[in-house]
């Protein structure tokens, strides 16, 4: 587990405490692109009772949310599945 991931599933289990958290680093998939030096590359799975009634946008918001500040320089992208227990 790279450190990047580390803080980002730091950040997700504090903020959301998921039954499920996958974090892929897709970023040597991105090797070579200007923005790769700015951040890295992420996939998220995350199931969590925190998103139970709440739209995918709010959904998207909350993860966005738990990880406002690395989204300064740790992440560049990030692509979100987010699901409630019932959606498994």
């Amino acid at each position: 587990m790279t450190d990047r991931v580390a803080l980002i599933a730091e950040r997700l289990q504090t903020a959301l405490t998921p039954d499920v958290l996958d974090i892929i680093d897709e970023s040597l998939a991105h090797a070579g692109h200007v923005q790769t030096r700015e951040g890295g590359h992420f996939s998220v799975q995350i199931v969590s009772s925190a998103f139970i009634g709440k739209t995918l946008l709010q959904r998207h918001r909350l993860v966005n949310a738990a990880l406002a500040d690395l989204m300064r320089q740790e992440i560049h992208a990030l692509s979100i599945t987010a699901r409630t227990p019932d959606e498994t």
